[in-house]
């Protein structure tokens, strides 16, 4: 064990955002999770062209494959951020056990996290590089580097949930409304969801590395 921490959760938003090339123990880690992001953005792609009114039978069972392809790098990428644990992390026994390793908790906040930002419309990386004719977004080299200190503006969009949006959800129904009492759009109702599931995660990974630093929780390790 070479008593490496975990990624804050501030520090994983960040590289889900950016790719991580400074050097610091958990780098392997943040590599995977940007990796996993990026999948995600593309298997969204993927998926959208596949229903597109205009996709043939062709089309779309070339997504498909598409799709299996992705799948198959995410599982790898989970892999290896859960091998990154067992060789790093120390675990006390008799600690409880996680019911997810760590590698699955960081799938489902990159794929949260491409949700999030789709939803308040903000093209993802992979989307201003364009596309291939499999609907696969292709990777461009324009992305800035995670070399600086982490900063939390991420974290603190995702904790914040509504606050992203400006959306209420405390009207009388639990409907979101302006400051002039009129519904919002139905895009700002998807953003403040999506945001909101994000801050959930967020919240959940930031008790999780917590319990395991203090050795009451431990993760899976297969």
């Amino acid at each position: 064990m070479s008593g490496a921490e975990l990624p804050a959760p501030a520090t994983l938003l960040r590289a889900f955002r950016e790719p991580v090339t400074a050097d610091r123990l958990d780098r392997e880690v943040l590599q995977a999770a940007h990796e996993l992001a990026q999948c995600h953005e593309e298997r969204l792609y993927a998926q959208q062209n596949a229903h597109a009114p205009e996709a043939t039978p062709g089309r779309v069972a070339q997504c498909s494959q598409v799709l299996e392809t992705i799948d198959a790098r995410r599982a790898q990428l989970v892999d290896r951020i859960d091998d990154w644990v067992a060789a790093h992390i120390a675990h006390r026994n008799g600690a409880s056990l996680h019911t997810e390793t760590l590698g699955s908790v960081i799938d489902r906040m990159a794929a949260k996290w491409v949700a999030a930002q789709q939803a308040l419309g903000m093209p993802p990386r992979t989307a201003r590089a364009g596309k291939n004719g499999d609907g696969r977004a292709r990777r461009h080299s324009g992305t800035p580097n995670g070399d600086g200190p982490p900063t939390r503006n991420d974290e603190e969009a995702a904790r914040r949930g509504a606050d992203v949006t400006g959306y209420d959800v405390s009207g009388p129904n639990g409907e979101g409304r302006n400051g002039d009492g009129n519904a919002r759009h139905g895009v700002d109702r998807e953003a403040h969801l999506q945001w909101y599931r994000l801050a959930e995660l967020t919240d959940g990974y930031r008790d999780l590395i917590t319990e395991v630093a203090q050795h009451r929780r431990r993760l899976p390790v297969w």
